[in-house]
C-alpha cells in the first residue's frame, strides 16, 4: 500500500511538471503522507524541502522563498498539544505574502485532508492530495 501510494504520488507530481532536481516543498505534520511525499519525490529524483509546522508566517515566507518550490504539499490542520492547530492556513499567510512582493512563481499545493478543518481554497492552485492520488477521502 505504501509503494502504491507513492507511485501514485509521483505520477501527480510529474503531471504537475516535478521534474529532477526540482525541489517540492513538504510542510507536513508527522503523518504517513510525509513519507509517502518523500518517496514520491525520490521517485522523481526531486529534491525535498521541509516545511516544518512550527514555522512562524515570517518563516515560511522566507524559507518558500528560498526554495523556489513550485509545489507544496501540506495539511488542513495537525493535532498539536493536545489541540487542533491550522496548518494550511499558515502557509496560505505566507504565499499570500510572498505574491505580494512579487516573487513567488505559480505555485501548486496539494492538501492533505488530515482533520476534516474547513480551508480556505485558491482554486486553479489548491487540490485536495486524495483526490489528485484518486482515493477516498479520509480522516485520521
Amino acid at each position: 500500500m505504501l509503494l502504491d501510494r507513492a507511485e501514485r504520488a509521483a505520477t501527480v507530481l510529474r503531471r504537475l511538471g516535478v521534474r529532477a532536481g526540482d525541489r517540492v516543498a513538504v510542510h507536513l505534520p508527522l503523518v504517513p503522507e510525509s513519507v509517502i511525499a518523500t518517496l514520491a519525490i525520490g521517485r522523481l529524483d526531486a529534491i525535498r524541502t521541509t516545511l516544518p509546522v512550527s514555522l512562524t508566517v515570517p518563516e515560511l515566507v522566507a524559507r518558500t522563498h528560498e526554495s523556489s518550490a513550485r509545489v507544496l504539499i501540506t495539511a488542513d490542520a495537525a493535532f498539536w498539544d493536545g489541540a487542533v492547530r491550522p496548518v494550511k492556513a499558515l502557509l496560505d499567510h505566507a504565499l499570500a505574502r510572498s505574491t505580494a512582493s512579487g516573487a513567488t512563481p505559480d505555485r501548486t499545493v496539494l492538501v492533505v485532508n488530515r482533520c476534516s478543518r474547513p480551508v480556505s481554497w485558491k482554486p486553479g492552485r489548491d487540490l485536495w492530495w486524495h483526490e489528485s492520488l484518486g482515493l477516498p477521502a479520509t480522516t485520521h
